[in-house]
């Protein structure tokens, strides 16, 4: 299982948590979401959980539920600037198809990620 970071995402994520003043990482995760089934869900990673899966990347930590790790194998996370808006954007080779709006997301084994989400 490898998911990566680009420099510019770790940069943000260290930002992040050096404004915050704590955290261990960024806690990633999928759920039930949107016109195309899944949306990604962010939040800070404080401790680690007996369930959870910790990354390293160019020094910035990603912390992943170990149910969910087959949805983000060969994930690479990036963080990029599109106008005014800055978002972390995702290259997963997971992903079956996108929402119009770019908001929601299939799996391409859609049966099977019903059943750990």
């Amino acid at each position: 299982m490898a998911i990566t970071l680009t420099e510019r995402a770790a940069k943000q994520i260290q930002q992040q948590l050096t404004k915050r003043g704590k955290g261990l990482g960024l806690r990633i995760g999928i759920k039930k979401s949107g016109c195309s089934g899944f949306t990604y869900i962010f939040d800070y990673a404080d401790e680690m959980k007996e369930e959870d899966q910790l990354f390293e990347s160019h020094n910035a930590r990603i912390v992943i539920k170990r149910d969910n790790l087959s949805y983000f194998d060969g994930s690479e996370i990036d963080f990029v600037k599109e106008g005014l808006n800055s978002t972390f954007k995702f290259n997963n080779p997971n992903i079956g198809n996108t929402c119009g709006c770019g908001e929601s997301f299939s799996l391409k084994t859609p049966e099977e990620s019903k059943e750990n989400i």
